[in-house]
């Protein structure tokens, strides 16, 4: 995911003024939340059409973690 330096929001900044960043959702499309300088989350206006940009190879990796996650059990069994 490309992350536009305007759409960066704090952890902190969100908690104390959500409607703020509610707003800045609406006018830009979406917010990256950072927690710790990472982005964490992403708050998405789903009335702009444009939430689910996503390169090839990040669907790639979305549906591998999902694997993963729903069968890890599976594969550390198999792991050994």
């Amino acid at each position: 995911m490309y992350i536009d330096t305007d759409k960066i929001v704090t952890m902190t900044a969100a908690n104390q003024n959500f409607s703020a960043v509610a707003r800045q959702t609406e006018r830009d499309g979406k917010s990256v939340i950072f927690k710790n300088n990472r982005p964490k989350y992403v708050l998405i206006d789903l009335d702009d059409g444009g939430y689910l940009d996503l390169t090839e190879d990040e669907r790639i990796d979305v549906v591998a973690k999902r694997i993963m996650k729903r069968h890890k059990a599976a594969f550390l069994e198999l792991a050994k």
